[in-house]
């Protein structure tokens, strides 16, 4: 009894050096990589394998899919980084992971490692103890980092020895034994919080004898899916789109896990008969080493034709409220090859992007919060952007002059659609500290009444019935009515009955009403009385 807690004290201490030398290592390796991993990740949306390449290497370097990882999801949820330039950086972050498998298989189970270990360690606390400020100082973190984790190879080696002959791991070949094998790695991963460190250990304890080749496969294959518990906790309460990148990452290493389980005795057995073929030795730790990148291999292969339906699929999850108001509902490139049938969907389109702007308008002169227009304007922005789209790609297409012109009032229109959304956030973040704004003021009253009149009318069915004289009659009252308020604003600030800071903010707040309100009542029907 007194050598089993013997063993497990040493286990358990073996594995927190781990940890500790791992988040040293990693920390100190961005540190010392910072611009250069900034870089990488800056070129990872270009293409989905520029995306792949920058997650392997930044997670090679790192030696954390999890902090590559998270770090995607940040970017993805901050909108820095694209969903498709995401999901590849992931993959990529996966394979990447496989090199701590190699490095304990080849360095930390096979070289003498109290040789190099601690003087790894006395080197680095040196440089970091002389340069903590500095790149010297993060590298010498770094160092010592790798000393520690290969302290803790040694100590888990150390407990596994010990612990032979006194237990036996779940090792059958069944069914149920396997299911066994991939749940003990899916726990020990969430445990401990690291795949490496659930890689190391059983790596050792294969090494050791503790487990067969294929239990220790399967132990191997829990520990990879067990590393989506942190995305998906990194994803809660983030952007829809952030969390379509986590539900990527769990299909990656899902699917990657079903292959490999799939495979499983063929792939041991292959890659024992291809080690035993080249001349090396049936070595456990490399056989598991191989086993690890071979299967995420695999994994990234199958992606390859999935990765757009899977993008597609995830689009359609996660919806919010202002997504879809920002989906088209007309616009569709079966009809581009006709100009005039693509020229009047893009007019339909760019119709309810007006009316979506003029609801912002109102709620602005309803001094709704900033927040809720922040919203409504998102939505704007992005079907906004899918019209300039749609317009660009008709523009490939020889049209007629008409339709030619028809597109050119429809795209100006739509400028003018974008421009009151932005002014209608402007007033938004503005107040009005005055007494104007209290509603006794009858110039306030006036300004909002004409407004508001302004707006009824553009969306009423009788435009343009009478050519557009009664919208330029309302929109010469709100013009007047914007003219006294302003007059009023401006003498009360010369009178001294209002600071001039205080005037100044409800001059520029109603100006950008004034400016959303004109804007959002052009309209894309060959009149414009407004301007």
């Amino acid at each position: 009894m007194a050598e089993i807690i013997k063993a497990v004290s040493i286990l358990a201490g073996g594995v927190g050096i781990f940890l500790i030398g791992m988040a040293m290592m990693t920390d100190g390796l961005k540190l010392a990589a910072g611009p250069a991993l900034a870089r990488i990740l800056s070129g990872a949306t270009r293409t989905r394998w520029q995306a792949f390449a920058s997650g392997v290497l930044v997670t090679a370097i790192t030696q954390s899919s999890s902090v590559v990882t998270i770090a995607t999801i940040g970017f993805v949820n901050a909108g820095l980084l694209k969903l498709g330039g995401a999901l590849w950086l992931m993959f990529g972050s996966n394979l990447g992971s496989t090199m701590m498998g190699w490095i304990v298989a080849v360095i930390g189970l096979k070289l003498n490692i109290d040789a190099f270990a601690l003087p790894m360690i006395a080197i680095g606390v040196a440089m970091r103890l002389s340069g903590a400020a500095s790149r010297r100082g993060a590298i010498g973190n770094a160092l010592a980092g790798f000393g520690l984790l290969f302290f803790g190879i040694s100590l888990l080696q150390s407990a596994f020895v010990d612990m032979a002959g006194m237990i036996r791991l779940p090792d059958g070949d069944g069914p149920l034994d396997v299911l066994l094998q991939v749940i003990v790695g899916f726990v020990l991963t969430c445990i401990v919080q690291s795949s490496a460190a659930a890689m190391a250990i059983t790596l050792t304890a294969a090494q050791n004898g503790l487990l067969s080749a294929q239990g220790a496969a399967a132990v191997v294959i829990g520990a990879n899916v067990g590393t989506t518990v942190t995305a998906v906790i990194a994803a809660v309460g983030a952007t829809p789109n952030a969390r379509r990148a986590s539900m990527a990452h769990v299909a990656f290493n899902v699917v990657a896990a079903v292959l490999a389980l799939l495979l499983l005795p063929w792939m041991i057995r292959a890659i024992a008969i291809g080690l035993s073929w080249a001349g090396y030795a049936v070595d456990p730790a490399i056989q598991l080493a191989i086993f690890h990148t071979t299967f995420n291999v695999l994994g990234v292969l199958l992606m390859i034709p999935l990765a757009t339906p899977l993008l597609h699929w995830l689009q359609r999850r996660f919806r919010t409220r202002e997504e879809d108001e920002g989906a088209p509902q007309f616009l569709d490139d079966n009809v581009l090859q006709v100009p005039q049938l693509a020229v009047d969907a893009l007019r339909r389109e760019v119709e309810r992007l007006g009316a979506m702007t003029r609801h912002m308008v109102r709620g602005a002169l309803a001094a709704a919060s900033p927040g809720v227009l922040g919203q409504e304007h998102a939505s704007v922005t992005r079907l906004a952007s899918v019209c300039q789209s749609f317009a660009e790609r008709m523009s490939r297409v020889a049209m007629e002059a008409v339709a030619a012109e028809q597109l050119a009032d429809t795209l100006r229109t739509l400028r003018y659609y974008e421009s009151a959304a932005e002014q209608a956030v402007a007033a938004a973040a503005l107040h009005d500290r005055t007494t104007t704004a209290t509603g006794q003021a009858d110039v306030y009253t006036a300004f909002l009444r004409e407004s508001t009149a302004l707006l009824d009318h553009v969306e009423s069915d009788t435009l343009p019935a009478d050519g557009g004289e009664s919208l330029g009659t309302h929109a010469a009252s709100m013009e007047a009515a914007y003219g006294g308020l302003k007059a009023k604003l401006l003498a009360d600030g010369a009178a001294g009955s209002v600071r001039i800071s205080v005037m100044e903010e409800a001059l520029r707040r109603y100006s950008a009403l004034q400016q959303t309100v004109k804007a959002s009542t052009h309209r894309a029907r060959g009149t414009d009385p407004i301007d």
